[in-house]
Order: structure tokens, then C-alpha cells, then sequence
């Protein structure tokens, strides 16, 4: 039987405003995300027996309809009328529940995924729309690249690569709910200090260092109230070599960006040594486009 195999990448949130909240009870945001090397690997597989089964390397990971990607996969069977089953393997390699968009992406890549094995005439601005169902970071993991998101997450706008960059990730060994998070973040008491259109221009010049000087997530103001390590991480990063260093998203997880590869090594050392319960995962700045 035909099947594919389709990476599924994580992001990283290089800026993150909150702007305002809607009458749903959703936030309005304004966020800089930027696709990284690290990835998952499904692979997609069209079997005899209809519906969709899904296994994963991970235990624990639920695979069923509680999973993102066992729900995309029946969405497009039935949505498009698909006479066939999937079977689908899932390789994390992503942290689950990290503020990477690892479930995220995973759905997004299955939606792309079964488009493609089924040969289905749409588009990615067209994957994109059906994305938006299934979560506000979809729609951006399957355009990927450098983006400017809005609303809550589905007004894309592409911008140019950024610079290339080493990426150190530090996920800590605890879990953290978006929702909670949202739920305790008051807007009135925190006001974002990010200048888009500084991040924006640096972006478009290629200044790691102003880019970084713009790496600015509001959600801290909750996370970091929580679990301070958070703090810690980000401060060891940046005196190990970090241009900037910043919370992915609602968290935990820390990133730094590097302009070299021998100081990424040397940080992740001294990162592994302060924090030894962490996972730490080493990785760098893609672009789907090819320019790095």
C-alpha cells in the first residue's frame, strides 16, 4: 500500500504580545514564530481496514482521539470521502507539553500528510483554513517559516528568514497548561514592551543582536511567577553565550540563540551541569525555503 513520510518541526515564539481579549474569552495576540530544526517523523500509510490507527514511541502520548493527529487523519478521511484507513507511526523527538507546538505540528504535518498521499487538489493557504480547527498554532506549522501571527494566532503574515542561528532548547521536568496560564494573566498589570516594527526591520536586515534585544514574551509574567527556574534558565543561558534568551510560548521551555556553534556546545555544558534534571536538546533556526 502507498504511504509518505512527513516531518513535523517545532517552533519557538520569538516575541510574544498579548493585545487585548475577546468576548469568546480567547486572547488577541501578536507574535514573531520562527520554525527549528528538531522534528518528528510520521509516517503515513494507506491500509485496507477503515479509520485510523495510530501508534507512537512515546508512552504515555495518547493515540487515539484525544491526539491531534489521529484527529486529522479522520477529518480528512471523512471530510473528503476517503474509502480507505491510515496507519500512522509517530517518532517524538519534540517535547510533549513544552510550548514548542510539538501536537501541533504533528496534526498540521497528517493534515499535509494524508494531502498529499491521497492526492488531493488543495493548497497550503487552503490546509491552512482546515488547520484552523484544530488549534490557533496549526495554521502556522503547516506554512511554517518566519511569521508574524495575529488574532489569536491564525492572521499570518510571512516575513524574510531570520538570520541563522544555533538554538539551545531547555525543557523542565514539569508540565505547564496553556489554558492556565491564559487564565491567569491579566492584561491591565502587564504591558509588552516589544517594537514590532524594530523586531520586524532587524528581521528583514539580518541583526541577530537587535533581534534579540526584541525577544520579549508576556506570558512570563505568569510562568516565571510559578516556577522560577524558568528565570534561572534564561539568565545561564545568556551568560554562557546566548544573544537572547526567552520562554517558547506559554511554556516551560527556555530557548537561547547562538551565533556560534562551539559556544551553543559550551552553554549546553554548563546548562546540563546547574540543571541536571532538565532535557536539553540542541538544534538551530530552519526555514523551510532552504536559506539555512
Amino acid at each position: 500500500m502507498e504511504s509518505i513520510h512527513i516531518k513535523a518541526h517545532a517552533k519557538i515564539n520569538i516575541a510574544l504580545d498579548v493585545v487585548g481579549k475577546r468576548a469568546d474569552g480567547y486572547h488577541e495576540l501578536k507574535t514573531v514564530m520562527q520554525t527549528l530544526r528538531l522534528h518528528d517523523n510520521l509516517h503515513i500509510k494507506k491500509v485496507r481496514e477503515k479509520g485510523v490507527r495510530l501508534v507512537c514511541n512515546k508512552d504515555g502520548l495518547p493515540v487515539d482521539e484525544r491526539n491531534l493527529a489521529h484527529c486529522a487523519a479522520d477529518y480528512m478521511l471523512k471530510a473528503f470521502g476517503l474509502d480507505e484507513g491510515v496507519s500512522i507511526e509517530l517518532e517524538k523527538n519534540i517535547p510533549i507539553s513544552a510550548g514548542l507546538a510539538g501536537g501541533s505540528s504533528d496534526c498540521a504535518a497528517v493534515l499535509v500528510g494524508m494531502r498529499d498521499l491521497f492526492g488531493l487538489p488543495l493548497s497550503l493557504v487552503e490546509m491552512a483554513e482546515i488547520g484552523k480547527q484544530f488549534g490557533a498554532d496549526v495554521p502556522y506549522c503547516i506554512m511554517g517559516g518566519t511569521m508574524l501571527a495575529e488574532g489569536i494566532g491564525e492572521k499570518l503574515t510571512p516575513l524574510p528568514p531570520l538570520p541563522k542561528a544555533y538554538v539551545l532548547l531547555a525543557k523542565p521536568p514539569f508540565d505547564v497548561s496553556t489554558q492556565k496560564v491564559f487564565s491567569n494573566f491579566c492584561l491591565e498589570s502587564c504591558a509588552g514592551d516589544t517594537n514590532f516594527d524594530i523586531l520586524v526591520d532587524s528581521i528583514e536586515n539580518g541583526n541577530l543582536a537587535v533581534i534579540c534585544s526584541q525577544m520579549k514574551n508576556m506570558l512570563e509574567s505568569v510562568t516565571i511567577g510559578w516556577h522560577g527556574e524558568i528565570a534561572e534558565l534564561k539568565n545561564e543561558m545568556l551568560a554562557n553565550g546566548a544573544v537572547g534568551s526567552l520562554m517558547s510560548g506559554s511554556g516551560p521551555t527556555v530557548f537561547g540563540l547562538f551565533e556560534d556553534e562551539s559556544e551553543l556546545a559550551a552553554a549546553d555544558l554548563a546548562v546540563k551541569m546547574k540543571f541536571p534534571n532538565m532535557e536539553i536538546i540542541e538544534t538551530e533556526i530552519f526555514n523551510p525555503n532552504g536559506v539555512n
